[in-house]
């Protein structure tokens, strides 16, 4: 892909992100109908899972999500293109906004705004998305609703801020030098977790931000995020992650654009469980993640990165559906 086709490509994207800017259904779902292929596969996090086309992705998530809440908009921190394996992708994530006033997957409506925070990755084929992944942070909006299920994490949880820097939106051409860089500074460091003396970590700013799903929280500090993920990684033997290779897991993408990364699996992550797990014990089975990430890169210091992994879906393989602990709770 071109420079200017790059370029072209992510404008298109913003074009379509613009729709979803301000509240309007009829908008919304034309732009739905435009920006996907009729074939498309797109694949949302659980309790929607895949569906095929724009009609059935908008009555399986849209219709949902406009019933419930009022004055819906979507407000994007970062939004960045690239090429990965011969194809052609973009990305963003930033939060969907509105007054929460009906049930919405068995969630009580607060009759608050709220927000909800999603991330997103498109194929491109001849202008249309064909693959997508969308992923959505529904514990965060569980928790912000006082309404989840499971033990709280020690982290920080609630909205989380875009890049300290403001300039997520690479609307622009980048020096194709420097995405390389980002992309293998962060293919580096990701062959270097889950390592005994924590080789990952001079490839962080001591000061990084970790905004972690909202089922794990969120650390300020290269020693406090260890202090999370020294613990999570022994809850899992044999792990296998979607940059090495294994077979088990993949990276359905993973490009740099300027000094940002972002990359994504279905699923990313697996490991056999072995000790216990967000409240839960041990199956001695393999479990499988689906995650995504965006990072943003100082000089030669990752300094922030934001992570989605569809808890709801892991849950599953520990026997534990999260929404339907909210009916009994209720």
């Amino acid at each position: 892909m071109s420079i200017d086709a790059g370029l072209a490509l992510k404008r298109r994207y913003a074009d379509h992100l613009t729709a979803f800017a301000t509240p309007g259904a009829d908008r919304w779902k034309a732009a739905t109908r435009h920006f996907f292929a009729p074939d498309a596969v797109i694949n949302t996090v659980h309790p929607f899972n895949a569906s095929t086309g724009p009609d059935a992705h908008w009555a399986s998530v849209h219709e949902p999500l406009l019933a419930a809440f009022d004055g819906l908009y979507r407000r994007v921190d970062i939004l960045m293109g690239g090429h990965f394996e011969n194809a052609d992708w973009v990305s963003a994530t930033g939060y969907l906004v509105g007054h929460f006033q009906a049930p919405f997957l068995g969630i009580r409506p607060t009759h608050r705004m709220a927000h909800l925070r999603f991330g997103e990755f498109h194929r491109m084929d001849k202008g249309q998305a064909v693959e997508s992944y969308i992923f959505l942070d529904l514990p965060e909006l569980m928790m912000a609703a006082g309404q989840w299920p499971l033990p709280m994490p020690p982290g920080h949880t609630g909205i989380l801020q875009g890049p300290a820097t403001q300039d997520g939106l690479q609307l622009h051409v980048n020096d194709p030098a420097q995405g390389s860089r980002s992309f293998t500074q962060v293919t580096e460091m990701l062959s270097k977790l889950n390592t005994p003396d924590e080789a990952w970590r001079p490839y962080w700013h001591p000061n990084m931000v970790w905004y972690g799903p909202a089922a794990f929280g969120t650390y300020l500090g290269v020693d406090r995020f260890s202090g999370f993920q020294r613990p999570f990684e022994q809850c899992f033997e044999g792990w296998a992650g979607g940059s090495a290779g294994s077979g088990r897991t993949r990276h359905f993408t993973r490009f740099g654009d300027g000094l940002y990364t972002c990359s994504g699996g279905w699923p990313s992550l697996s490991g056999t469980s072995v000790r216990p797990f967000l409240g839960q014990q041990p199956t001695g089975r393999m479990t499988f993640f689906r995650v995504c990430d965006w990072w943003r890169r100082e000089g030669d210091l990752l300094m922030e990165n934001w992570v989605f992994v569809d808890i709801p879906y892991a849950m599953l393989q520990f026997g534990v559906d999260v929404f339907a602990a909210l009916q009994v709770r209720s």
